[in-house]
């Protein structure tokens, strides 16, 4: 089977159907099926899903990044989405045979294409990143079109590739990201203060749900109040979720959900739980109760012949951690260290996940079973947090890479690049940072399960607690070598200090869990 990689071109048009019209056309090269198209007029924007081989999606996206820029003046458009380009985003998925990786890889030369072929600034964010402080979307596109032409033309926020002016097309985000959820929530009311506050309070930056961007405002054409929102990880956080603290913040203003809204595609297991939630189904399966999916499952099964197409659990997980040790040893600087520590890390919280598992279930019913329950909410997503960790711990020394690979012929290229390369440098010490951070946290429960812990677990206890100092140690490591090299003396030194604080804090609760453990084999 072919590889197959999504992308979701979002266009600052949804009123002028003679553009919509050109700008889709541009996007079906040969190669690419689309899969959805919807554009709106209270958003002024157009979004499209298509799906094909990454040479035809590269083309696909520079084909529709041309067309939109002839036909969209950003000086003359208004609407209630934000927005900085004729063409605002473009993020690749990976869907079958390609890695996220590969769509880094993927995105980065899609950039770097449409500034220096097409003349528009284009800038990379969320895996495809450059540098930290463009890894959120909004944080790219802060002050919108014209926040950003103003910025830009002060010698601020520049473009990672392409000129350092921005013209009447705007400038263009182009990142690699998994699937995401679009999701409107439409209220009864006019007071488009109220549905600011409610975004307010369900969008993670200002302390509301984790991985949701979320905007209110009034939608005139519908005459009603939209919450606007992107689930950026619907395993993380599910629909049902968002719409229910929607609802329940809705609900002190006086106000009743009319309506909500899926914006382009959706995963079948993120409608699959919220049916479960809604329904209040016991152990639904939708691997094993969705008809479609068994049927195409048996399908698969009955037409292979060799392997089976789903293979036992243990040998996929066998297969998954060989990949990943040839990956580590291979000649590629990445991954390297900090993805090794960060995959520590995870190690580690699984550990602390299964002796509080173990001690709950064999636990009478009180105070010392809660916490165990509690323990293990938190150590599962120590390792959910570890294993993204793992990851952009990769996509960040892969953009110091890039970053060193900048053209420097000229006097604003090498501004460009040192700029580039300290931004770069910054991220590459600040997700080991946060690894360390996180097994600092988790050295504390794995201290807690092995002194209170099932006393025959106090061993996974114990190599909990080792498996988590590696990680703070290693991850310390890759803080210290890439703050060393960085230009900013006053955040290198603030990055040194933090790195001491925390290899102390470890030291001292792997004493206490070493401790813990001779206690309860004495």
């Amino acid at each position: 089977m072919r590889p197959l990689v999504e992308i979701v071109p979002n266009f600052s048009e949804g009123r002028r159907q003679d553009v919509i019209d050109a700008i889709l056309a541009a996007l079906r090269v040969q190669g690419v099926s689309v899969l959805n198209t919807q554009w709106d007029p209270d958003h002024n924007r157009l979004d499209a899903s298509l799906v094909g081989p990454p040479d035809a999606v590269r083309a696909s996206a520079l084909a529709g990044t041309k067309v939109a820029a002839e036909l969209i003046d950003m000086e003359a458009h208004q609407g209630n989405h934000p927005r900085m380009g004729a063409t605002d985003v473009i993020p690749f998925l990976p869907i079958r045979d390609v890695t996220m990786d590969d769509c880094v890889a993927l995105a980065r030369d899609v950039a770097r294409e449409i500034g220096e072929q097409l003349r528009i600034p284009a800038y990379c964010y969320d895996r495809a990143a450059l540098s930290p402080d463009r890894r959120n979307l909004a944080d790219v596109r802060k002050g919108e079109y014209e926040g950003l032409r103003a910025d830009v033309a002060a010698g601020r926020r520049l473009p990672d590739f392409g000129p350092h002016q921005i013209g009447r097309a705007g400038a263009v985000a182009v990142g690699a990201r998994k699937p995401l959820v679009a999701f409107n929530v439409y209220l009864g009311g006019r007071d488009e203060e109220s549905a600011k506050a409610i975004a307010r309070r369900v969008r993670e930056s200002s302390g509301g749900l984790t991985n949701v961007r979320a905007i209110g405002f009034f939608a005139p054409e519908r005459d009603c109040l939209t919450v606007s929102m992107n689930l950026i990880d619907t395993e993380v956080t599910p629909i049902y979720r968002a719409f229910e603290l929607v609802r329940a913040e809705a609900s002190r203003y006086g106000l009743d959900v009319v309506s909500s809204e899926i914006v382009g595609l959706v995963p079948q297991a993120a409608i699959a739980d919220s049916a479960a939630f809604s329904l209040r189904l016991d152990g639904f399966d939708p691997r094993e109760q969705i008809l479609e999916n068994v049927i195409q499952r048996a399908e698969a099964q009955g037409s292979a012949t060799a392997a089976p197409t789903e293979p036992d659990v243990d040998t996929v997980r066998v297969q998954r951690m060989d990949a990943f040790l040839d990956a580590l040893a291979s000649d590629r600087p990445t991954p390297g260290g900090g993805t090794a520590a960060a995959a520590a890390g995870a190690a580690g919280a699984a550990l602390v996940a299964m002796v509080a598992r173990l001690t709950a279930g064999k636990a009478e019913p009180g105070d010392a079973a809660d916490r165990m329950r509690a323990i293990v909410e938190e150590a599962d997503g120590a390792r959910e947090e570890f294993l993204d960790l793992a990851d952009r711990d990769a996509q960040a020394f892969d953009g110091v890479i890039a970053a060193y690979r900048m053209p420097k012929a000229s006097d604003a290229e090498r501004a460009a690049r040192s700029a580039a390369i300290e931004r770069a440098l910054t991220w590459a010490a600040q997700v080991p940072m946060e690894v360390a951070r996180r097994a600092v946290t988790a050295l504390d429960l794995a201290r807690e399960v092995t002194a209170a812990g099932l006393a025959s677990a106090a061993s996974d206890g114990a190599t909990a607690g080792h498996l988590l100092t590696a990680a703070t140690e290693g991850a310390l490591a890759n803080v210290r070598i890439n703050a060393g090299s960085m230009k900013d003396a006053e955040q290198s030194e603030r990055m040194r200090t933090e790195a001491d604080a925390l290899h102390a804090r470890g030291a001292d609760l792997l004493a206490a869990t070493v401790a813990a453990f001779g206690e309860r084999t004495a």
